[in-house]
């Protein structure tokens, strides 16, 4: 395969060729002659719009990309006036701006350092001034040295598979038959894709004194649109507006309102009026929307590799993460929805159910003081069967498979990251040092001290000053979290007063299902006061963090991340926290937060805390989970669409009213794209900490309500093609980025796996009966003493897990107004309720059981035995699942093995050619003497 290869300019720096990276792991090495070195084009400056500004006319070629047809890149506004110069990065002022002075030094030192630029007015405001800029060829070679941007290198590589006659016909059999198959339904094909064909090369640093080792094929697409951008972005953020040590960089100028925005261009228009299937992508954006943010792929698999390209590997790791948590939630819900069948069918065999909906004559306490009234057991019949549904033999077993499954998720996930670093190039990248941020900058001014790393002067902050804010800080953090507990016993006083509303309701409906109404109405008011909290840690996270004036911006942001994190978790599971372990009479909770009749703990000394519903208390669980869950998801799917189409349309509007129907249609892509709402402030935060959230409901009360891993991979379906269309068509485009993994959110996704385990052990030991029964079966049923605990073992256990009360014992302010004679015919004098007690005509009334004491020691032994085996399994299959995958191993040893094989051919190659120029001087030189 041919290559045309470029001269570099001349350098002075003579380095070493650094390491390189290899694509493939099956191909060989073949040699390859150079066939010509073309000397580099010369550019000629020619004055543009605006004096002083000055424009280089590059090649003719200018596609956005090789594999796209030739002349579609040049829509309206990609480049200078001269069509040819492609605009590589767009700053937007006003010239109403007090900070002219500021703006006019920066543009002198943007020109300085090579950059070409052009202004121009806007079409529908004359005040807002855009400034193109654009990066010549030497520019663009000379900072891509600097930065170590990794490149295509000169030499291909190919595989040659060697097989014997047999084995080539077995194959050609296999590939015919494999041919008669559908084809995989989730994959795009080459020709939808073009682009997405794997390049068959090493990359290196770039390098000006060996670019003749690169493949250069055209000098205006070698560095693709996002390298260009990161390239224009590294010189603005270093260059000066003002005299003095730290004055320099773009983001300070807009911070201070120098310039309105800054972004990249997009690559010309989302959509065509021709088909792509047959016209081919207009742009790479076109290709994106089609093949990825439109709906009608929502079953494909996303194609990252084009993200990567057109975004940059940080936003590409973020749709790669949330493409895996999606892919994950497959197993997960479908075992999560096989417990819930599992619970279906097994309910007409389930004897717990059965009894309680024959129990006609067994009469419940009241759950409330005065205005509730005697129940039947048997009118719980419907919610203890819901309940079967979510809590039954299958349910240890999921609690731990979730467990198993979080971790493996975690451990997958490491393999699927290092092999997207080494197919990206990110094997070797390393961060650079973050710049200082400004407001630390001039806090700390006064006191200096060396940089250990770049052994310059910088600001410093004393370890007093540093740890009284991160104090002051933490306590403002433990205060916020009273604020939610103080939300939480706010929503409990609403539940106690409630129940005893909803029962003296004039509506039957309400009347008769006060408790489930209670709930509903209680979660939904949650809900409420969960998203009203949201905005106020916002502001109290980022005036936190600001205190603690971390030094630079990737501080700051873990900084802010932990905060908003922890406040938002808080806010979003304090309420299911407390209906799973506080809510209610149970035998490991009960003396400590209710008591029992005739004897309840109250609030104030006031309100009875509330009982759960005679089946259970995991209804009420998984009814807050439920409700939560699914509003949650549909807000935030709702503000992260619906907000910018919202902004977008009012813009659109505004423009068609002032400037015609037909105005849009001619502006530039630098008007059109300043008209799209920018990217939030705070980057990826908002759409991981969404997706962080919802990792911890899917695994945290996962043994409560199984369904949550199906309704989360429901919500991550449209999630991912929500996000696809808002970056693809909604937002400006974002400045593409390097990462190496998704950053802290890895390790809080690990400390949420832990805490799921300890969790589900307290709701399959607390919150459900799962225990009670294993116990009755084993020591009180009919089978007991027999090893076994079927069905048929739990006969009885209803009777068993009630205890008797007898009426004229209530307190005064609890004793009900009816005495239920309308409802049994005559005044009730015992009633039953939840709990292992003696009956009030024992030597000790009320004392607890022998049966209290078996199931509450049966429940701590469960909580550590459960805790140990899970947690022994985790780090088993941690240790067990490396983080590098095999195959990459054996390729990054290969990419060693032809490193050398290269630099040694490259050697002598070099010497050859060396060796040939000197005998043509030689020979020309005895062709001047006789």
């Amino acid at each position: 395969m041919e290559e045309s290869s470029a001269e570099a300019p001349d350098s002075s720096t003579q380095d070493d060729l650094p390491p390189l990276a290899v694509k493939d792991v099956n191909v060989q090495l073949e040699r390859e002659r150079s066939e010509g070195i073309s000397s580099p084009s010369r550019y000629d400056d020619s004055t543009l719009l605006n004096p002083g500004t000055h424009s280089s006319i590059l090649d003719d070629n200018t596609k956005s990309d090789p594999g796209l047809p030739e002349g579609r890149s040049k829509s309206s506004g990609l480049c200078f006036s001269d069509g040819k110069s492609r605009i590589d990065y767009i700053l937007v002022y006003r010239k109403s701006s007090s900070q002219s002075e500021k703006r006019e030094v920066f543009e002198r030192n943007i020109r300085a350092e090579g950059l070409q630029m052009e202004k121009e007015a806007s079409l529908t405001n004359s005040d807002v001034i855009f400034l193109k800029l654009h990066a010549p060829w030497d520019v663009l070679c000379r900072y891509a040295e600097l930065m170590n941007i990794r490149m295509p290198f000169r030499r291909k590589i190919f595989y040659m598979h060697r097989r014997h006659k047999f084995m080539s016909r077995m194959e050609k059999r296999i590939n015919k038959f494999r041919g008669w198959l559908p084809r995989k339904p989730m994959k795009f094909d080459n020709n939808t894709l073009p682009d997405l064909e794997e390049n068959e090369s090493f990359t290196a640093p770039f390098s000006r004194s060996r670019i003749h080792h690169f493949i250069i094929h055209n000098k205006d697409t070698f560095f693709n649109n996002a390298t260009r951008s990161r390239i224009v972005h590294h010189i603005l953020q270093r260059v000066k507006y003002e005299e003095g040590k730290n004055k320099m960089g773009l983001n300070r100028l807009l911070s201070n309102n120098s310039y309105e925005a800054a972004f990249p261009l997009h690559e010309g228009s989302y959509h065509s009026k021709n088909p792509i299937r047959t016209h081919g992508a207009e742009n790479h954006r076109h290709l994106l929307y089609e093949c990825w943010a439109w709906w009608g792929v929502w079953y494909k698999y996303q194609p990252l590799d084009l993200i990567r390209r057109y975004f940059g590997e940080k936003i590409g790791l973020y749709f790669a993460w949330l493409g895996w948590y999606t892919g994950m939630l497959f197993p997960a819900a479908l075992v999560g929805l096989l417990v819930f069948l599992y619970g279906l069918f097994t309910l007409d065999h389930c004897q717990v159910s059965k009894e309680i909906c024959q129990a006609t004559d067994i009469i419940m306490c009241p759950i409330c003081d005065q205005y509730c009234p005697y129940l039947r057991l048997s009118d719980s019949c419907i919610y203890a069967k819901v309940t079967h549904l979510f809590d039954n033999g299958a349910t240890v077993f999921f609690a731990v498979f979730m467990a198993v499954w979080a971790t493996v998720f975690l451990e997958f996930w490491k393999r699927r990251r290092a092999v997207l670093a080494y197919d990206w190039d990110l094997i070797d990248w390393e961060e650079e040092e973050d710049e200082i941020r400004p407001q630390f900058e001039a806090k700390y001014s006064k006191k200096e001290r060396t940089n250990p790393i770049s052994g310059k002067p910088e600001p410093y902050q004393a370890f007093t000053d540093k740890y009284s804010r991160l104090v002051v800080s933490a306590s403002g953090i433990f205060f916020m979290i009273l604020v939610v507990i103080a939300a939480v016993f706010g929503i409990v006083i609403y539940r106690v007063i409630t129940v005893s509303t909803f029962a003296a309701f004039g509506w039957a409906l309400i009347r008769n299902n006060s408790q489930v109404a209670t709930t509903g109405t209680a979660v939904c008011i949650n809900f409420c006061v969960i998203m009203l909290l949201n905005v106020l840690y916002e502001k109290v996270a980022l005036l936190l963090t600001n205190l603690e004036q971390p030094r630079t911006e990737s501080e700051w942001e873990n900084s802010f991340t932990l905060k908003m994190f922890l406040f938002q978790f808080v806010n979003l599971n304090s309420s299911t926290f407390y209906i799973a372990f506080f809510l209610g009479r149970n035998s490991l909770r009960d003396t400590k937060f209710t008591g029992r009749p005739g004897a309840y703990l109250r609030l104030i000394n006031r309100w009875k805390l509330e009982e759960c519903h005679p089946s259970g208390c995991l209804i009420d669980l998984c009814m807050q989970m439920g409700i939560i869950m699914v509003l949650k998801q549909t807000w935030n799917n709702f503000m992260e669409l619906g907000y910018p189409l919202i902004q977008n349309w009012w813009t659109r509007r505004r423009l068609r009213r002032e400037h015609g129907e037909k105005a849009k249609a001619s502006f530039p892509q630098w008007e059109r794209d300043y008209n799209l709402q920018p990217m939030n402030a705070y980057g990826l935060f908002d759409e991981y900490l969404e997706m962080i959230l919802q990792f911890g409901f899917t695994t945290i009360f996962v043994a409560a309500f199984p369904l949550a891993p199906l309704l989360a991979l429901l919500n991550n379906i449209i999630e991912i093609r929500l996000d696809a269309y808002k970056f693809v068509t909604q937002w400006r485009r974002p400045l593409p980025s390097q990462a190496k993994d998704i950053g802290i959110w890895y390790g809080i996704l690990e400390g949420i796996g832990i805490l799921s385990v300890i969790t589900n052990a307290f709701v399959i030991a607390v919150t459900s009966d799962f225990i009670p029964r294993l116990v009755y079966a084993y020591k009180y049923g009919p089978c007991a003493g027999q090893g076994r605990a079927g069905e048929g073992c739990m006969m009885g256990y209803v009777n068993a897990s009630l205890s008797v009360f007898r009426v004229s014992d209530f307190e005064r302010r609890s004793h009900p107004k009816t005495n239920g004679s309308k409802l049994f015919g005559e005044a009730v004098k015992y009633c039953r309720y939840r709990d292992y007690r003696e009956p009030p005509d024992s030597v000790e009334p009320y004392a607890y059981t022998l049966q209290f004491w078996h199931v509450l020691a049966a429940r701590l032994a469960f909580i550590i035995v459960f805790e140990h085996m899970v947690f022994a399994i985790k780090t088993l299959i941690a240790y067990l699942i490396p983080d590098l995958p095999k195959d990459l191993r054996d390729r990054m040893r290969r990419e060693k093995y032809l490193i050398q094989e290269m630099m040694y051919e490259a050697e002598l190659e070099r010497l050859q050619k060396e060796k040939n120029e000197k005998k043509k001087k030689d020979r020309a030189h005895h062709k001047e003497w006789p």
